[in-house]
């Protein structure tokens, strides 16, 4: 996959990316609170993920989303804390910390990043929250 404008690899190393967004104040303050952790817990995290990958070609997969840098909210949904979370919430925090180019739509490699990183921060949440499901369970 080629780099996008920032010169930097979308693939490059996620422990590194993971690293990175836990120095950052702003993306460490994103916490699961009790409604979305008890959300996942019972939709499960294949069904969470389903609707991530719906948020993400809707909101952010296409080359100009409608309100890009404010169409993903804040509350309302684990993903959408999650691409808070992750700099996955606009194609501006996706060019700055995966970078992946605004101004062309994601290709489904892309596209699948971006699920697999809000799918490992999910799943962080999940075990730092100490809930009893395994990550088999999530998947139900």
């Amino acid at each position: 996959m080629a780099a996008g404008r920032t010169g930097r690899d979308p693939k490059r190393n996620v422990d590194e990316l993971f690293d990175r967004l836990g120095a950052s104040p702003f993306r460490r303050r994103f916490k699961l609170g009790p409604k979305d952790r008890a959300y996942l817990d019972s939709k499960g995290l294949a069904v969470v993920l389903a609707h991530a990958r719906d948020f993400i070609g809707k909101r952010l997969a296409v080359a100009r989303p409608t309100n890009d840098g404010k169409q993903t909210p804040f509350r309302g949904h684990p993903v959408f804390v999650a691409q808070h979370a992750t700099a996955t919430c606009c194609r501006g925090c996706l060019a700055k910390w995966h970078g992946i180019e605004a101004g062309r739509a994601l290709d489904a490699h892309e596209a699948d990043y971006v699920i697999a990183v809000l799918e490992r921060w999910l799943c962080q949440q999940m075990a730092a929250s100490g809930s009893s499901k395994s990550s088999a369970d999530l998947f139900r």
